[in-house]
C-alpha cells in the first residue's frame, strides 16, 4: 500500500510542471505587443497609452490582457551584471505596476544570444540573473527571440561537422536554460519562444516549459505575407493544445496596409488556428472597422474555445480554401477563404464535417443566424475575403 502511495505521489509530482504550464495558458494568450507599430521607437509613455487604450476601448474586457514590451527597452549592464533599462524606460517595475493596476499582465522581451535583434543586450550568460529581475519587476510574459544566437549555432556546426544536430541541440539547451530559470523564480511567467520555426519547435517546445512558439518567420502588414504565413500552418494542429500553442506571429489588424476584407481574413484564419492574439497596432487611432474585427466576441470565442483544439485545412482548390476547427458542444467553426482577385463562390459539404442531417449556421462577421442548412453550404465571397461560420446541431 505504501509503495503504491509513493508511486502515485511520484507520478503526481512529475506532472506538476505540465499542470502549471497548462493553467498558465489554458487558452491562447491575448494582448498587445509594441513591435508591429512602434518597433525600436517604443517608449514607456507609448506602453502606458496602450494600456489605457486597452481599457477604454473594451479590448481588455474582450480578453486582450497581456501588455508586451518588445525589443529595444534595454540599456547596459553594470559591474554586477544587472541589466538596466535605457532612458526611454526609466522604471520597468513602475511600468509593470501600472499595467497590473489596470487589471492586465506585463510582458517583456529578451534573447538567448549576446544581443537582441535590435543589437541591445541579450541574456546569454545572465539567464538566472535576468529571470530573477523579471520576476522582481512583476513580469508575466517573456518573449525570447533567437536573433544573435544564430552565430553560436553556426559556430557549433563548424566545430562539430559530424554531428547534424549540434546547432539544434545548442539552441534547445539555450531555451531550456531560460525556461528553467523562469521556473526557479517561483513566479508564473508565460514563456514564448521566438525562433521562427527553426528545427520544428512544436515537437520539443513543451518539454522546455514553453507555452507558445513561433512557427514562421516575421509577419508584416501585407496580404501576401499574411496568407503565406497563415495558410502554411496546415498540418500543425496536433501539436497545439491547452498550455502550448503554435504561434504564426502577431496581428497586423489596424496598421492600415490591408483592406477590411483582408483583415477579416487575417483574424478569421488566426482564430481557427487557435493562435495567440497579440494586437500590434496603435490602439489610440483605431477605426470602427478595426475595433469590430479585433473585438468580435464570436471570433474571439472561436480562438478561446474551451476544447483547446487548433483548426486545420479541410481542402484547397486553386485560390479557394476551407478550414475547420472543432469547438465545444459538438460545434464546428468553418472558414471559407477566397484568395483570388475576383468574387467567388466557396462551398463546404456539411456532411463532411459531421453534420449528416445538417445543422444551424451562424455567420460570425455578419453576426446573423442563417438558419438550418443541410448538404452543401455555399457563400459568395469578395476577393481576398472570408466567410466565417459556426455550425451546430
Amino acid at each position: 500500500m505504501r509503495a503504491s502511495t509513493t508511486l502515485s505521489l511520484s507520478l503526481l509530482l512529475s506532472c506538476l510542471p505540465l499542470i502549471a504550464q497548462t493553467q498558465l495558458a489554458a487558452t491562447p494568450p491575448m494582448g498587445w505587443n509594441s513591435w508591429n507599430h512602434f518597433a525600436e521607437h517604443v517608449t514607456d509613455a507609448d506602453v502606458r497609452s496602450a494600456t489605457d487604450s486597452l481599457v477604454s476601448t473594451g479590448m481588455r474586457d474582450a480578453g486582450y490582457v497581456y501588455v508586451n514590451v518588445d525589443d529595444t527597452w534595454q540599456g547596459k549592464r553594470d559591474a554586477q551584471g544587472v541589466l538596466h533599462p535605457n532612458e526611454r524606460f526609466p522604471d520597468m517595475k513602475a511600468l509593470g505596476d501600472y499595467i497590473h493596476s489596470k487589471g492586465m499582465k506585463f510582458g517583456i522581451y529578451s534573447s538567448p544570444g549576446a544581443q537582441t535583434c535590435g543589437h541591445y543586450e541579450g541574456s546569454l550568460g545572465y539567464e538566472e540573473q535576468d529571470a530573477k529581475m523579471y520576476a522582481g519587476w512583476g513580469v508575466d510574459f517573456l518573449k525570447y527571440d533567437l536573433c544573435s544566437f544564430g552565430e553560436n549555432m553556426l559556430k557549433a556546426e563548424a566545430e562539430h561537422p559530424s554531428d547534424p544536430n549540434a546547432a539544434k541541440n545548442l539552441m534547445i539547451a539555450a531555451y531550456k536554460k531560460m525556461g528553467d530559470a523562469l521556473k526557479a523564480t517561483g513566479r508564473p511567467i508565460l514563456y514564448s519562444l521566438c525562433q521562427y520555426g527553426v528545427d520544428q519547435p512544436w515537437k520539443w517546445g513543451p518539454e522546455l516549459g514553453a507555452n507558445m512558439w513561433r512557427t514562421t518567420d516575421d509577419i508584416d502588414d501585407s496580404y501576401g505575407r499574411m496568407i503565406s504565413i497563415g495558410f502554411a500552418q496546415a498540418g500543425l494542429s496536433k501539436y497545439a493544445g491547452p498550455g502550448h500553442w503554435n504561434d504564426p506571429d502577431m496581428l497586423e489588424v489596424g496598421n492600415g496596409k490591408m483592406t477590411e476584407d483582408e483583415y477579416k481574413t487575417h483574424m478569421s484564419l488566426w482564430v481557427i488556428l487557435a493562435s495567440p492574439l497579440l494586437a500590434g497596432n496603435d490602439l489610440t487611432k483605431m477605426t470602427d472597422a478595426d475595433k469590430s474585427i479585433l473585438m468580435n466576441k464570436e471570433a474571439i470565442a472561436i480562438d478561446q474555445d474551451s476544447l483547446g483544439k487548433q483548426g486545420d485545412r479541410l481542402y484547397e482548390s486553386g485560390d479557394l480554401d476551407v478550414w475547420t476547427k472543432p469547438l465545444s458542444g459538438g460545434r464546428v467553426a468553418v472558414g471559407l477563404f477566397n484568395r483570388s482577385w475576383s468574387v467567388r463562390d466557396v462551398s463546404v459539404d456539411l456532411r463532411e464535417i459531421g453534420f449528416k442531417s445538417g445543422g444551424s449556421v451562424r455567420d460570425v462577421w455578419k453576426q446573423a443566424d442563417l438558419g438550418h442548412r443541410s448538404g452543401v453550404f455555399t457563400s459568395r465571397i469578395p476577393k481576398h475575403g472570408v466567410t466565417l461560420i459556426i455550425v451546430g446541431k
